[in-house]
């Protein structure tokens, strides 16, 4: 794969974090213009690649200004690259994720961020039936070898409506259903880079495609699409 992240993407970065305010940004912004269009090109070529194995409806790149009005962090620009890849909804559920951040911090993430009310009902109670179907995906050799663990927030005891001693619980506490992949700068750096996050993207995909039943049928298994 010839396209790949510049080295000037990351130390653009590095020198951000000591110098985040407008001034320097903006006696800087034609490079980081520059930076950003190269990029650009890695998460449009990393679309491509996953358009030959999954339906994707778009690329929503993440903008470097930092929306401070209701956070504490009061930094005006996020010092790192971030873009999200949509599958087509409604049939196909769960999203794709790139960050792109110096220091060893860059990661991809795959699954389930914010799930509306509904459908972390509708998960939950599909883990009080049956656990045994995800559990087989999740902790398959070579998805764990990729994968690993569900990352996320959870539920200290058991959401209202469950039993807290239930088998499955330690699934159904879950609030999110993320699964995160590190790499180092060097990982990211290397020519092999995009390859490597395409393979471990195709690999999530049992998951999506159980995840995604689950939520476009009702727990009769009737469709509701």
């Amino acid at each position: 794969m010839s396209t790949q992240v510049p080295k000037t993407a990351l130390d653009f970065f590095k020198n951000l974090e000591k110098n985040n305010n407008r001034d320097w940004f903006n006696d800087h912004k034609k490079e980081f213009k520059t930076i950003e269009a190269q990029v650009k090109q890695v998460y449009n070529v990393v679309m491509e690649l996953l358009r030959k194995h999954d339906d994707i409806d778009k690329l929503k790149m993440f903008r470097i200004y930092r929306d401070v009005r209701f956070s504490k962090n009061k930094l005006p620009y996020k010092t790192h690259f971030g873009g999200a890849f949509h599958r087509t909804k409604p049939q196909l559920r769960g999203g794709y994720y790139l960050h792109i951040q110096p220091n060893n911090e860059s990661f991809i993430a795959t699954g389930f961020w914010e799930p509306a009310k509904e459908d972390l009902f509708h998960i939950r109670k599909e883990f009080e039936m049956d656990d045994q179907e995800i559990r087989d995906i999740i902790n398959e050799p070579q998805f764990k070898s990729i994968w690993g663990d569900f990352v996320g927030d959870e539920v200290k005891t058991a959401p209202k409506g469950f039993s807290k001693d239930h088998k499955a619980i330690d699934l159904i506490k879950k609030k999110q259903y993320i699964f995160v992949k590190k790499f180092t700068d060097k990982e990211v750096l290397d020519a092999n880079f995009i390859t490597k996050v395409d393979e471990a993207f195709k690999a999530i995909r049992p998951y999506f495609d159980y995840m995604s039943d689950v939520l476009t049928t009702d727990l009769n298994g009737v469709s509701l699409i």
